[in-house]
């Protein structure tokens, strides 16, 4: 059944403006300059995955000649005509943002990108010794002919583009492509009597090029990059070896076509005519930058050390006042659940609960998904020791995790080479659900110990992303928990669980009822309340759901990131809905859904966004949170969320973001500081309960 074009808002162009609310970040005054940068800087590495996936699939849905529309109305060829209207304007406000705010006035702190014809006498000394001893033995131009084979040009990294002058006005342009992405260092620190100074390595070999190319006279020397679609995948029913068919579609994206060309705005026709005629593109997948190119890699300048005062206060991840660092986490969880809010909270005890497990000889078996995790994994090295240690282990590695597949891959191999059961998820799904099963044999039996998440089991992100961990005991969730990986491990049929729910198969449905639930109490004369947090919402289902609980007067309360389909406080349709966006520090990551319920509340956290991706093409898990006490702080937070009157924006009835600000002329709710300052807080409390509570040592053998 067709959608209604009014009642959507276009997926991508929401994820643009996603991406805008993070170029406002880089644009704010009142953010530490080098945090400002960091914020560019994720703009860029955000619109090459954009560009990778989205735009690339959009590409090849026009070049088939589809005509099909999405919810909001558009055709692929009309969402890519608007997303390159849109991106025009957003490469433009990127470097207004970089080129008139943020390099002069980081210039002016000690951080200063130089040109080379700002170069001391010394400083070129100096470039010239780099270039010559560490770059020139590194690269080397490669001739380019349209008439020949045209050399390999690797997605996303920088490039030079030599124009060289011809001999004769009869001869044609002739070109040279340089690689200097590769193996190479973006930045080059110069020596400098205060502060830092650095000169971008394109500059240096521009300014030595001829170096190259003795003999000859450089007509041009330009930067670009490509960007390459990354939109392939692989025939699961057509591969009987699942991890050999991924290294193939790893390979095929090393020579998939060009979607986006970004090039120097000063490139000349001719050479541009050339580039576009080498990369088969059009003036529609041409970008033209107008500074420096991959400002992703402005990351390394961003976080470099040396300049605390142009960088937040850290917040350091406070240790959980449920958590005794001193005991067993098995011991801890035996008389409490622990809900824990990353990284306001230590991500130690979930790193804990599989190192003790893999080291515990009471432990039976550990069974967990594995989605992304950090390079030197803390975790990947618990569970091959268990095996090693003769426990049952059992990892789902999801290969298909869109440019983490390589590493998968490697832990895949490493897995099962220590002899750990490994299985490469489900076919036609990506394995998504965050959940870890440690078994355990005790005086009271067979014990499950369960770890639900909404993110993944990686260190370094738990320091960046906000995400819920749940550890439990509660003995059906255990069950459940068991056979959900039943489901996937196995040939088991999905199952009818007591407590969670997972996709593909249930997970919307029970997402619908309870909607459906609070639109029946709201129609009764009795309050109604839902409250959801996530990072996209997309699904026409669930937001015409949404849509009908706003009509029947059901108070919505959303709290989402990035995109949002949904259209907020339109008369008729969803007045009763308020929409929240948060861009700060850390990023918004976990998903958190309540509904009143009656003032039964029912309270859930999950792996899932309300996308069709999750809740038809991937495995998912939303799980309940039971106890009282986790439950408490829980909502607690959640609310917290909607109270943000300094980072937060509103989705408007004209689908446009608009910041927030507070009612009065007090200070703001800055809801990430809040949630900061609530556990420093709390540790502290509970700290100085500890030193005052006097514990007396006792007899070894005392029976008093």
């Amino acid at each position: 059944m067709a959608q209604h074009p009014k009642k959507f808002i276009n997926r991508e162009l929401s994820w643009l403006e996603f991406n805008h609310r993070v170029l406002e970040e880089a644009q704010d005054r009142s953010v530490p300059l080098l945090e400002r940068l960091k914020f560019l800087a994720i703009t860029d590495s955000n619109l090459n995955e954009f560009f990778m996936v989205r735009v690339g699939g959009l590409c090849m849905l026009e070049e088939q000649g589809s005509r099909k529309t999405d919810p909001a109305g558009l055709t692929p060829s009309k969402q890519l005509s608007a997303i390159r209207r849109r991106v025009s304007q957003f490469a433009d406000d990127q470097y207004q943002c970089y080129n008139r705010n943020l390099e002069p006035a980081l210039k002016k702190a000690g951080v200063s990108r130089m040109r080379f014809e700002e170069l001391s006498d010394e400083q070129k000394v100096y470039a010239a010794h780099i270039f010559e001893n560490e770059i020139s033995p590194v690269i080397s131009p490669i001739a380019v002919d349209l008439d020949a084979e045209l050399p390999l040009t690797r997605n996303l990294h920088l490039h030079l583009i030599v124009r060289l002058k011809p001999v004769s006005e009869s001869m044609r342009p002739r070109f040279a492509l340089i690689p200097v992405g590769i193996n190479i260092k973006r930045f080059i620190q110069l020596p400098a009597d205060k502060g830092y100074e650095y000169l971008c390595v394109e500059d240096l070999v521009k300014a030595h090029v001829h170096h190259l190319f003795k003999g000859e006279e450089i007509a041009e020397c330009v930067a670009f990059k490509i960007t390459r679609n990354a939109d392939l995948s692989v025939r699961e029913d057509l591969a009987s070896d699942l991890l050999a068919e991924m290294e193939t579609v790893l390979e095929a994206r090393k020579v998939s076509e060009c979607v986006r060309l970004e090039v120097e705005k000063h490139v000349s026709r001719i050479t541009l005519n050339f580039l576009k005629q080498v990369y088969a593109v059009g003036d529609e997948r041409v970008v033209h930058i107008s500074g420096p190119l991959r400002l992703s890699d402005f990351m390394s300048i961003a976080t470099m050390d040396g300049f605390e005062q142009l960088v937040y206060t850290p917040w350091l991840p406070q240790q959980s006042i449920d958590v005794d660092p001193k005991a067993s986490i098995f011991s801890v969880l035996a008389k409490r659940n622990v809900l824990l809010y990353h990284p306001y909270e230590s991500f130690e005890p979930v790193l804990r609960f599989i190192q003790e497990a893999s080291e515990d000889p009471d432990v039976l078996a550990i069974k967990q998904i594995l989605y992304r995790t950090s390079k030197n994994s803390p975790i990947i090295a618990a569970l091959k020791q268990a095996a090693e240690h003769g426990k049952y282990v059992t990892a789902i590695v999801e290969l298909k995790a869109r440019f983490d597949e390589a590493r998968n891959i490697e832990w895949a191999k490493e897995l099962e080479q220590a002899g750990v059961q490994v299985v490469y998820g489900v076919k036609g799904l990506k394995t998504h659900g965050k959940i870890a099963i440690v078994v355990r044999r005790e005086s009271r039996g067979i014990v499950r110990y369960c770890h639900f998440g909404t993110g993944n089991y990686n260190e370094s992100t738990a320091r960046l992303y906000t995400d819920i961990s749940y550890l439990t005991t509660h003995e059906e969730l255990g069950r459940d928990g068991a056979s959900f990986f039943n489901a996937i491990t196995g040939y088991s049929q999905p199952q009818q669980y007591r407590h969670i729910a997972a996709a593909p198969a249930g997970l919307r449905d029970t997402l619908l009822k309870l909607i459906e639930q609070e639109c029946e109490r709201k129609k009764h004369g009795q309050k109604a309340l839902i409250m959801a947090k996530m990072n996209s919402l997309v699904d026409p289902k669930i937001i015409k759901a949404l849509y009908a609980a706003s009509q029947t007067g059901v108070e919505i309360h959303l709290n989402v990131r990035g995109i949002c389909c949904l259209r907020a406080g339109v008369a008729g349709l969803s007045e009763n809905i308020r929409v929240v966006s948060i861009i700060d520090r850390f990023l918004e990551h976990a998903r958190i859904f309540y509904f009143l319920h009656g003032g039964d509340e029912k309270l859930f956290i999950s792996s899932a966004d309300w996308m069709q991706r999750n809740l038809d093409k991937r495995v998912e898990l939303m799980a309940p949170v039971i106890d009282a006490a986790c439950r408490r702080k829980l909502t607690g937070m959640l609310e917290t969320h909607f109270k943000d009157t300094v980072k937060g924006r509103i989705l408007t009835q004209h689908d446009t973001w608009v910041r927030l600000s507070p009612k009065t002329k007090k200070k703001g709710l800055r809801c990430q500081e809040a949630l900061h300052h609530q556990a420093s807080k709390a540790l502290t409390k509970a700290l100085k309960r500890r030193r005052t509570t006097f514990e007396p040592h006792r007899p070894p053998d005392s029976r008093s």
